[in-house]
């Protein structure tokens, strides 16, 4: 009894253990299928079928080979059979099962004899431990060194672990040592040949050491590009990317990373930044090296005087609708080779946009000296602008404390020099320096564009009104019409003529606003006068170019027109010769519509341009005005010898009515009167009026003219 209650413990224990093992264990598990009277010894414990994913009945049913993964079931039969042979003892082994659901698990197996009764066919024990998670970790392990492998043979350069020490010395150097240095990496361990402190270029060793300083204080990671001496002596960029790596004790002990070649990459960038600096067809400095080296300046100012030139060849363009684009190039290469005999060390030559170049001259000790170098320029460049035909402009600006500071304002004030130097002459070069009489002419130019601006974007600007100009019949010796002229005046600008103002709102795209103003207040002193009952007389209005050429200048100007509820027929639309020299044929196309709407069209001061009576008679216009200039010569001349009695004459047989401007003598009146002009208009007459003493003087003329004709009756 005693025995058999300590058998029975026993087996209580053996199946506790066997039940919560923490590994797989399989008794008598055959490779194939088992019946039930075979598998009388057959036991499988749930970590078994836990691990393989199967119950014991499904293990029995199928075996162990059905479960095995292919690429392990060769080996594992192999041992298996050698096993039943009594060949050996037993065996241990890593191998996959094939889980029901397709995934796989890895097992480390040992398989050991198991003494159960000679009768009994698998007298066998099998161990099963889940290694799938170290399985994992190891192809991880291995891609990552395959990968880092890889890495290193297709690195650009080196990687390197070495001693934080004066020479760099190296502990592991990868074969990329050889193709960056010339070196194979056993020269370099432990500075058996030469320490890498060698390789770095001279220039570079003492900021590399205080870089790496600064970034391990700083507990930085290191980048750094420098120069490195190869074996042959050839010198290579390169990038190095490391950090520092600590002892036990917290100090950096040794240093990690690779070394780079970039020696493309800087080849590249030299090239880049070369091109960003430097004009790509003459070859010089362009203009933002210019303004680069102003803005150091500002900051470390040169010794000595400092001045700009500007070189203005805008007409050089005018060569390329004759002799082609390469042409022009050229001559600008050879203008730049010569101009560029004239450099030295403190007189830079730039080529700051198409056609136009800029010497900057600093440390200079003596005035003379930078109006000598204005005669070198000219020098040099006259002969061959003399031969091509060509004018050019020399801007100068002399570069002090207060006009320094705005490298855009004071390139600005130079081009504005240059141009203005082009106007001076029609050959050869002309020099002007940008002083303080050109500096307030562009103060007022900016205000009057601002006011500009102002009257633009508001109609009833208080600065902004129209005075009218009495045109005088001939044949009545009364006001047959009123010229409309636009007038600014404000406190700050004063009066500002026409002549003034109407080339900067051209210039500035607010001649369209601007001009529809002007027809506006000109149709509203029209419908006045027509109230008043003045019906027959005109009102003309000057138009600019820009204006006339609008797609939509003839609806916006008819629907004017009809809004307003004034006669076309009233209204005289002036335009000037240089209007229609450009675009002759599409302005002649407006000028018959505005005809055939009804519109009274005129060529104001006729004689100034390049037209001529002959063109005059292909245009759609009704009326031609004299400019003053003939007016004023017969002061000057005999009247048989003028020319203007013989222009009136043949605008008649055109059949254009013809006005004269610029009458300010009764001998000029008189002249007019004997060679039948129709209308005339002066100061001899009046000058410009206000809309009311416009009207005042319209009533006096009316008045006079009522009373000659009753003393004719």
């Amino acid at each position: 009894m005693l025995n058999q209650e300590r058998l029975l413990r026993q087996l209580n224990i053996y199946d506790a253990i066997f039940r919560q093992a923490p590994i797989g264990i399989a008794i008598s598990f055959n490779s194939e299928a088992q019946t039930a009277e075979e598998a009388e010894t057959f036991r499988i414990n749930p970590m078994y079928e836990k691990i393989t994913g199967r119950s014991k009945e499904e293990l029995r049913r199928v075996g162990w080979a059905s479960i095995t993964h292919p690429d392990d079931i060769a080996e594992n039969l192999h041992y298996y059979k050698r096993f039943l042979a009594e060949e050996i003892d037993d065996y241990a082994m890593e191998k996959r099962f094939i889980r029901p659901d397709g995934s796989i698990v890895w097992v480390h197996m040992t398989v050991t004899r198991l003494i159960l009764g000679e009768r009994l066919q698998y007298n066998h024990v099998s161990l099963i431990q889940d290694i799938t998670d170290r399985k994992i970790m190891e192809s991880a392990l291995v891609e990552s060194e395959r990968g880092k492998a890889v890495l290193l043979a297709h690195l650009p350069g080196l990687a390197y672990r070495c001693l934080n020490d004066n020479e760099w010395t190296m502990k592991f150097v990868s074969e990329g040592c050889r193709d960056l240095t010339g070196y194979s990496a056993e020269r370099l361990l432990d500075n058996k040949d030469l320490s890498f402190n060698e390789l770095i270029a001279p220039d570079y060793r003492e900021l590399l050491r205080q870089e790496w300083e600064r970034v391990l204080a700083s507990n930085l990671p290191f980048s750094y590009e420098y120069e490195i001496i190869t074996a042959s002596g050839k010198r290579k960029w390169v990038l190095e990317l490391g950090e520092g790596i600590r002892n036990a004790q917290g100090e950096y002990e040794t240093l990690e990373g690779i070394v780079i070649d970039i020696t493309d990459r800087k080849r590249m960038e030299t090239r880049l930044q070369y091109d960003s600096e430097h004009d790509r067809w003459t070859g010089l400095l362009n203009r933002t090296s210019l303004e680069k080296l102003l803005s150091q300046h500002i900051l470390i100012p040169p010794r000595g005087k400092r001045a700009l030139f500007s070189i203005n060849l805008t007409a050089v363009q005018t060569l390329t609708t004759t002799y082609g684009f390469h042409y022009t190039q050229e001559l600008m290469k050879r203008i730049a080779g010569t101009l560029s005999i004239l450099c030295t060390k403190d007189r830079l030559l730039y080529s700051t946009y198409e056609n136009r170049f800029v010497f900057y001259l600093f440390n200079s000790s003596k005035e003379e000296e930078i109006e000598r170098f204005c005669e070198e320029i000219i020098i040099l460049l006259e002969p061959i602008l003399i031969v091509e035909r060509l004018n050019g402009g020399l801007g100068l600006i002399e570069i002090t404390q207060e006009n320094s500071q705005d490298v855009n304002q004071l390139l600005k004030k130079l081009l504005i020099a240059s141009e203005k130097a082009l106007t001076l002459q029609d050959k050869g070069v002309a020099c002007c320096v940008f002083d303080a009489v050109m500096e307030a002419e562009i103060d007022r130019e900016e205000k009057i564009k601002q006011e500009l601006y102002c009257i633009a974007s508001d109609p009833d600007c208080s600065s902004f009104y129209l005075e009218y100009q009495p045109v005088i019949d001939l044949k009545t010796r009364g006001i047959c019409a009123f010229e409309a002229l636009a007038r600014i005046r404000t406190e700050v600008l004063g009066q500002v003529p026409p002549l003034e103002f109407i080339p900067i709102a051209e210039k500035t795209k607010q001649m369209i606003e601007i001009g529809h103003n002007i027809l506006v207040k000109a149709f509203t002193f029209l419908k006045k006068l027509e109230l008043l009952g003045y019906k027959e007389i005109k009102v003309a209005v000057n138009l600019s170019a820009i204006q006339l050429l609008q797609p939509d200048f003839f609806k916006t100007l008819t629907k004017l027109v009809e809004e307003m509820q004034v006669s076309p027929q009233q209204i005289g639309l002036e335009i000037t010769e240089s209007v229609y020299i450009s675009s002759h044929q599409d302005v002649n196309l407006i000028l018959k519509s505005l005809m055939d709407y009804g519109f009274q069209i005129a060529i104001d001061d006729f004689g100034t341009g390049y037209s001529s009576l002959a063109r005059e008679q292909e245009l759609n216009i009704s009326c031609l005005k004299i400019d003053k200039a003939f007016v004023w010569k017969l002061r000057e001349i005999a009247p048989e010898k003028a020319i203007l009695g013989d222009i009136i004459s043949m605008a008649h047989k055109m059949g254009h009515c013809v006005v004269a401007e610029g009458v300010e003598d009764e001998l000029q009146l008189n002249y007019l009167i004997q060679h039948g002009c129709d209308q005339v208009q002066g100061f001899y007459f009046a000058r410009s009026l206000s809309e009311d003493n416009a009207v005042a003087m319209l009533q006096k003329s009316q008045t006079s003219l009522k009373m000659k004709d009753s003393k004719r009756l």
